[in-house]
């Protein structure tokens, strides 16, 4: 770790998308290099091509082999391939897929080195990155094998609103048998460290939603909430955890109980990510909480119909460098207090 700004890489994503573009706006605020010190994991090639479509020229991109070249003033590139690739903004590419793929390696590599304070990723198709390395349905299932993570949790963050999900990337008939005691405590204890660690939330405040509508509607709509979520959340509320809930979600955010916590847990994708997106669309993030290192994300896709056009709005990949550099100051914080403390 160093000691003075954090060094923050940046994986490219699909260069066909638009993260090329959101990437390079965002990194065009002046406050970004007063924070850290970016690297941006790619192609100068490409980036060139997206600078000029959008007439961002007036700055320049620090080119370099490797992490030991960065410049700690200037934007970094550091070229993770060397051959010309044609860019098809708004096609889905092989080419395209296989370079996210490289961009992500290297940039995973310096992270287990320590060379990197954390990583934030920009979107990739989940289809043309699929590889015999590559086999995972998105990246947080790629950082959670690589960082031999025992739990992860996929945290949306805007502000104070920070919503995470026990279930993830699997079909939705999947989702009842996938909800058990031991996986509501699994994912409740490491959202609890991670507000802890990474955000300073010292005693943390955590709602949970129930599966089903009503939240069961005590046993008439469905059995989870009495059977599984209510049980798991008595045992971490005798344990002096602040765990409420089974809620229903429907009512929950609209009532905008959600203001009353720090994070809320809802049981599957689309339970916790439509409520999240729909108040927080333009400056989501897209959290990996459980992991040794940090790894953030825009939380959007690849939005193929706005690549090139100089149409995608930034704010959502800016919030997510500051949040990275926000969580290797609470973490180092925490580490300095427990030195102190031992």
């Amino acid at each position: 770790m160093t000691e003075h700004k954090p060094i923050i890489g940046i994986s490219l994503g699909d260069f066909n998308g638009i993260g090329p573009e959101v990437t390079l706006k965002a990194l065009s605020d002046s406050k970004i290099l007063r924070m850290c010190t970016p690297v941006l994991y790619g192609s100068v090639k490409v980036l060139s091509k997206y600078r000029k479509l959008m007439n961002l020229e007036d700055w320049s991109l620090h080119s370099a082999k490797t992490i030991e070249q960065i410049a700690h003033k200037k934007t970094n590139v550091i070229n993770c391939w060397e051959e010309h690739l044609e860019i098809q903004p708004g096609k889905v590419t092989p080419e395209a897929g296989r370079s996210a793929y490289i961009a992500l390696k290297t940039a995973t590599e310096d992270l287990k080195k320590g060379v990197l304070d954390a990583i934030v990723t920009a979107p990739i198709n989940k289809h043309n990155i699929q590889n015999e390395e590559f086999p995972y349905p998105g990246h947080t299932e790629y950082f959670a094998h690589e960082f031999a993570a025992q739990e992860t949790v996929m945290l949306l963050v805007s502000g104070d609103l920070r919503v995470g999900v026990v279930t993830g990337h699997i079909p939705l008939s999947a989702v009842p048998a996938a909800i058990t005691k031991a996986k509501v405590l699994s994912k409740v204890n490491a959202l609890i460290k991670a507000l802890k660690d990474d955000f300073g939330i010292n005693k943390p405040r955590i709602a949970v939603l129930g599966l089903n509508p009503h939240a069961g509607e005590d046993g008439l709509l469905g059995s989870e909430e009495n059977e599984i979520i209510g049980p798991a959340i008595g045992e971490l509320r005798h344990k002096g955890h602040l765990v409420y809930g089974p809620y229903p979600a429907d009512g929950f955010f609209g009532a905008l109980q959600y203001k009353k916590y720090d994070a809320v847990l809802a049981m599957y994708h689309d339970q916790g990510l439509i409520p999240f997106k729909t108040l927080a669309f333009d400056d989501g993030v897209n959290y990996t909480a459980g992991l040794s290192v940090v790894r953030t994300s825009p939380d959007h896709g690849t939005a193929y119909s706005l690549a090139g056009k100089n149409q995608a709005k930034e704010a959502s990949m800016r919030a997510a460098i500051f949040l990275a550099c926000d969580i290797v100051k609470h973490r180092k914080e925490m580490l300095s207090l427990q030195h102190t403390t031992h």
